[in-house]
């Protein structure tokens, strides 16, 4: 009589965090609505930044469309820290997390099945404001490998981002108290320069703008894809690439660790 072979435990919660995972993706199915908002809402902002806006823009060696849209591919991506707050303190508010911690699922798993379908909504995201940019007259000019590495900074900040969501998400708990998150997203977006270059900012704020994480990761990828830059000659914009890389990198080692341990506290 042959032995059962036993599951790797990497594999257990590999195919865990994959029917979590999917999980999530069949929910999104249940309100397409609020997912095509969700998706639109930053092609709005385009719309009304790059038309109403954008004429009173001088960006030296482009236009402000070519400015904004790497700007708003950043900001698309700090809206995803937003929406995963949402989404766990309305799966604690709602029993879910309870009930998937009394099922044999690591916390690993748990969060790892968010992180991935997180990415999967970020992807998503990127190919609506990308396809929203070639609408609009926006392009990269710098080649395929160059864009491809700006789009890796982009899903890399995402990544950091969707840690401090989860944990954010888990000491909130309940949705009403997750309106505070969305009120300070705001002023976390506004304050880089996605929109203006921190040189045109009062000093202080212009010093905060300029070592915002948001702001490495949009300067960077205005270099990448070849678009104007308002010709900012700090440290941070010079080596936007490095700190585009380093600061989701903090953020990670920072609230991944902080949300599984959070996660693993919840209950007790």
């Amino acid at each position: 009589m042959t032995t059962p072979t036993a599951v790797p435990a990497s594999a257990s919660w590999l195919r865990d965090a994959a029917t979590l995972t999917h999980r999530i993706l069949l929910h999104w199915r249940q309100r397409p609505f609020s997912i095509a908002l969700t998706l639109l809402f930053p092609v709005l902002i385009v719309l009304m930044f790059g038309y109403l806006f954008g004429g009173a823009m001088a960006v030296p060696d482009g236009t402000y469309l070519d400015y904004l849209i790497p700007g708003m591919l950043a900001m698309t991506m700090l809206f995803g820290l937003e929406s995963m707050v949402l989404a766990v303190t309305a799966d604690a508010a709602k029993g879910v997390t309870e009930r998937i911690r009394a099922m044999p699922v690591s916390g690993v798993a748990v969060l790892t099945g968010r992180g991935w379908a997180d990415l999967l909504n970020a992807l998503a995201g990127l190919t609506v404001m990308i396809a929203t940019g070639y609408a609009v007259g926006w392009r990269p000019h710098d080649g395929l490998p160059s864009a491809l590495a700006a789009l890796g900074l982009l899903l890399w900040l995402r990544f950091a981002f969707t840690w401090v969501g989860i944990y954010l998400g888990l000491l909130l708990k309940t949705p009403e108290s997750a309106v505070a998150v969305q009120v300070l997203v705001w002023p976390v977006g506004f304050l880089s320069s996605a929109f203006v270059s921190p040189g045109t900012m009062p000093g202080w704020m212009g010093a905060i703008a300029t070592w915002n994480p948001l702001s490495a990761t949009a300067t960077a990828v205005r270099e990448l894809f070849g678009n104007p830059s308002w010709n900012e000659t700090t440290w941070a914009a010079e080596h936007s690439v490095l700190l585009a890389t380093v600061w989701p990198a903090v953020l990670t080692a920072v609230f991944l660790p902080l949300a599984y341990r959070r996660y693993r506290l919840l209950g007790r």
